[in-house]
């Protein structure tokens, strides 16, 4: 009988054999000819993330390989694993947001999914009628308060409703309802007493993750949520959990005219993309590419959320001064091609890739400013073309990019790549 590894050793291989019957060609020449065919080459046929309302990004999806995404890949112990779910009210939810005890990180809403005035009035248009509508999902944290991770703007809405001072928005006026259009235009003073009442004391289910249930444990369980029919990116999960200044830098850095016109002004950030690729940035600023260990990238990148927590305004200065300084770079090196993947006298832009992103702003980063410099008189883009051609560079921003092997290909070859470039343009000048 094959031992397990052999098995997956075989699979792997009838796997590869499979793919090369099926198609022999690169992942990205499989997007030029798909896009091709309908005349539309920066189109969302290269496996595009999404926006909150459905519409194809300028961000190319990172697949999975050979994994089970949803794994939990470190060791944990079960009995650790501690959901409590509560019945609770609208009035107790209120009241837990006037003293402090939920976090609602606001700049957490989904920029373009945030719900209309229309849409936050039928949600209390269904309280009102007693339609149970679904359940909050929560972190709780040391202090014993909770961060909402699934729900933000189901809250938010019946906070703006009732007392809108806890969530610092205008009082929301119920418009666009179904049912109990006399309603139309009134806000919570208007309705009757038994209403106000019937809305305080409306029960609702929040399951608490408690505390002491490790981190990557909550990363997966927040993870599967799906309601609604989109899951929360990683991204948004990081945010909920972790506060503190990294929730702010990001947003900085991800909202600077440096880092928009470097990415061509095409980074939706309603799903906090943008915020992934900054801190992808600072997390292998932080931590030598060669220094990362194989595990959960995810852990990786949480783990550099709290390290950007505890960095003092020194070097927090000097990463914002080294993360603008390689947008600036990139910008000149690669013109609107910076960050994509790119064939010799391609035109159009592919989608951007965050793998490359991290790649080339790290060793951009790394470079002294003479070097940067040097760069922009040197044809690059020509070399960067010859690059695509291997295979296994190409794999390494494409496929399982949170390898450990890959992470440290796609670094090294990307840093051979400028220092055989700033070689030739250095002999170009002493002849």
């Amino acid at each position: 009988m094959a031992s397990g590894g052999g098995r997956r050793d075989d699979m792997a291989a009838l796997e590869e054999s499979q793919g090369r019957t099926r198609d022999q060609r690169s992942v990205f020449e499989r997007y030029q000819d798909a896009a091709a065919e309908v005349g539309e080459l920066d189109s969302a046929l290269f496996s595009v993330e999404v926006t909150a309302d459905g519409r194809p990004t300028d961000i190319e999806r990172e697949e999975a390989e050979d994994v089970v995404i949803e794994q939990i890949t470190s060791p944990f112990d079960p009995e650790h694993i501690d959901i409590d779910t509560r019945t609770t009210t609208v009035d107790l939810l209120l009241s837990r947001l006037r003293n402090d005890m939920i976090d609602l990180a606001p700049d957490f809403q989904r920029k373009a999914g945030i719900w209309t005035d229309g849409k936050q009035s039928r949600l209390i248009e269904s309280l009102l009628l007693r339609i149970p509508i679904p359940s909050f999902y929560a972190a709780e944290k040391k202090d014993g308060s909770w961060a909402i991770v699934d729900g933000i703007q189901r809250l938010t809405s019946i906070a703006r409703f009732v007392e809108p001072e806890t969530v610092g928005a205008d009082p929301l006026k119920l418009t666009g309802l179904e049912y109990l259009r006399n309603f139309e235009g009134a806000g919570f003073a208007n309705l009757s007493g038994k209403l106000q009442i019937r809305l305080r004391e409306t029960e609702v289910v929040v399951h608490v993750i408690r505390r002491g249930t490790p981190e990557p444990v909550m990363f997966n369980v927040f993870a599967r949520i799906n309601t609604g029919g989109e899951p929360l990116t990683r991204q948004e999960i990081r945010h909920a959990l972790i506060s503190g200044r990294a929730r702010t830098l990001l947003a900085e850095l991800a909202e600077t005219e440096e880092f928009r016109r470097a990415t061509g002004y095409s980074v939706v950030g309603d799903r906090m993309a943008d915020r992934e690729m900054v801190l992808r940035f600072l997390a292998f600023r932080m931590t030598s590419p060669h220094a990362y260990k194989p595990g959960d990238f995810d852990a990786f990148l949480a783990e550099a959320m709290h390290q950007v927590n505890r960095l003092d305004s020194v070097e927090e200065d000097r990463l914002r001064t080294e993360f603008l300084t390689a947008m600036l770079a990139a910008e000149k090196i690669f013109g609107h091609h910076a960050f994509r993947k790119y064939r010799r006298n391609q035109q159009r832009k592919s989608p951007i890739n965050k793998a490359l992103f991290e790649a080339v702003s790290v060793n951009l980063a790394s470079l002294g400013d003479g070097d940067r410099q040097a760069l922009w008189q040197v044809d690059v883009l020509d070399a960067f073309a010859e690059l695509m051609d291997d295979a296994e560079f190409e794999r390494a921003i494409s496929v399982g990019t949170g390898d450990a092997r890959k992470v440290r290909k796609r670094f090294d070859a990307v840093k051979e790549l400028f220092a055989d470039a700033l070689s030739r343009e250095r002999s170009g000048t002493e002849q």
